[in-house]
């Protein structure tokens, strides 16, 4: 798409503990507030026919504003609720499985990494993404400095994109996207009780806008 920002990115985490409705409502007015590349949906501590419901409410929101959905739990419902993605978060053995059943069809990202040696493990799998932070722990409102160290020395050596989880403070982006990593990924800073979704996402995008290095076009 030509409207595509050529810079670091918005990934979107829903949050654990919302009911459906609310959570679709939550994620349709986050979308409203501008360039959104993706949402993670996390399976946290619901039972299968739990998520599925709430990733078949949330996943026709999200692709229909143009951001990609990665189903972060049983893989068995990215298929049923035709997502875009799984998003593995149990070691190298469970990535190389999900990539051999659903690469090339499906897009599969890999979480759970608490060192560079995890990240280089995951990282010879080929994912389409790495993922530094864990869901549910973006509780300040900077994003935690191992994940802004492990994302600046993964953008200097490794070509294969990765994904950091920022704070709770929109301009928390700043920081990561200054590492070169591709996204950026916010959860309670945009679907917290107290804060309106689509402000805190166009908050977010204009720090981006303002501050993000921009990425050198593909040849």
């Amino acid at each position: 798409m030509n409207d595509t920002p050529n810079r670091c990115r918005l990934v979107l985490i829903t949050p654990p503990g919302l009911a459906v409705d609310d959570a679709a409502a939550r994620l349709k007015a986050a979308l409203s507030g501008g360039d959104v590349a993706s949402v993670i949906v996390p399976q946290y501590e619901m039972d299968e026919t739990g998520y599925q419901t709430l990733a078949g409410a949330l996943t026709p929101l999200a692709q229909e504003a143009g951001a990609a959905v990665m189903i972060a739990g049983d893989s068995r419902v990215a298929g049923r609720v035709k997502a875009d993605g799984i998003h593995v978060e149990g070691g190298s053995a469970a990535l190389a499985e999900t990539i051999g059943h659903h690469g090339g069809k499906m897009l599969v990202g890999a979480g759970g990494i608490r060192s560079r040696d995890d990240a280089l493990e995951l990282g010879e799998e080929q994912p389409d993404y790495v993922f530094f932070g864990r869901f549910g722990y973006d509780n300040q409102p900077q994003a935690h400095p191992r994940n802004v160290a492990l994302a600046e020395w993964w953008a200097q050596m490794i070509e294969l994109p990765c994904v950091v989880l920022a704070g709770t403070d929109p301009d928390s982006v700043e920081a990561i996207a200054a590492t070169g990593a591709e996204f950026v990924a916010m959860s309670a800073g945009v679907f917290a009780d107290t804060i309106d979704p689509a402000a805190a996402v166009a908050k977010a995008n204009a720090r981006l806008d303002e501050t993000a290095p921009r990425f050198e076009a593909e040849k």
